[in-house]
């Protein structure tokens, strides 16, 4: 049993948050196809097993609300002291909304305008894709600190870019707003202050956007497969100790403006 433990400790050791359905569970599947042991980090730590059995040794479920701090704590704690460190942090949690029951995008976005959204709403998907990456990065950024060759990959969306949203020919440019784009932008954000405060450091930091996926994060309204969504974090997760950092970047290694 201790000779197992080295060989998993051997292997690179990844994080994926949100891992038990849609793009999560999609990278998981991919970075233990390519040698990583990965933690399918999922709130619900059943929902998370259902998944590390779907994907096969080499993925281990772990319980991780990214929203509550006791949980986080605990999943820093075990991991400490299962690998001693983490090589690959893939921050991918994240909710689209917390109302918009079976309303189609169009509808939900009159709901979500600036001069009508509910603050409790806007709190509530904040909370998850911003608040959340930083109380995660802030727990494991010790055990990265122990890889040599650590990577942070957080998971954004084109449709944060500030710069493309403010262009009245974009065509999404009427559907921004102060929800889950807002909240994608406010991620950007952060993630360029963790690549401000790592840039002196060996731990790479990259900003990726998935296609449009089809999942339960947009109601399935999503026009790629999830395979092909997931592609360009999976190539950016894979990346080496020579791989880029600071970059924000969609399939196949197209950068976004910010």
């Amino acid at each position: 049993m201790a000779h197992q433990n080295e060989l998993v400790k051997a292997k690179r050791i990844a994080l994926v948050t949100g891992a038990n359905q849609g793009v999560g569970l999609q990278v998981a599947k991919e970075l233990v196809a390519n040698g990583v042991t990965v933690l399918v980090g999922s709130r619900n730590l059943e929902r998370g097993e259902a998944a590390a059995k779907t994907i096969g040794p080499g993925a281990i479920a772990l319980q991780l609300d990214v929203t509550d701090r006791v949980s986080i704590a605990d999943a820093a704690e075990r991991i400490s002291k299962e690998f001693g460190r983490l090589d690959l942090l893939v921050n991918n949690a994240a909710i689209s909304n917390t109302r918009k029951g079976n309303l189609s995008l169009q509808e939900y976005g009159k709901m979500t305008r600036a001069s009508v959204v509910s603050i409790d709403e806007l709190k509530a998907v904040w909370e998850t894709n911003v608040f959340g990456v930083l109380a995660v990065y802030q727990a494991m950024l010790p055990l990265l600190r122990k890889s040599s060759d650590a990577r942070i990959v957080n998971v954004s969306s084109g449709v944060g870019s500030l710069s493309t949203n403010a262009d009245p020919a974009y065509p999404y440019h009427k559907m921004y707003g102060p929800v889950y784009p807002a909240s994608k932008a406010a991620l950007n954000a952060i993630t360029l202050a963790i690549m401000v405060e790592l840039e002196s450091t060996n731990i790479k930091v990259n900003l990726v956007s998935p296609a449009f996926t089809s999942t339960a994060l947009n109601g399935f309204e999503g026009t790629e497969s999830v395979e092909d969504g997931s592609r360009e974090v999976v190539r950016v997760a894979l990346l080496g100790p020579d791989g880029p950092t600071g970059t924000f970047t969609r399939w196949e290694n197209t950068n976004i403006p910010w």
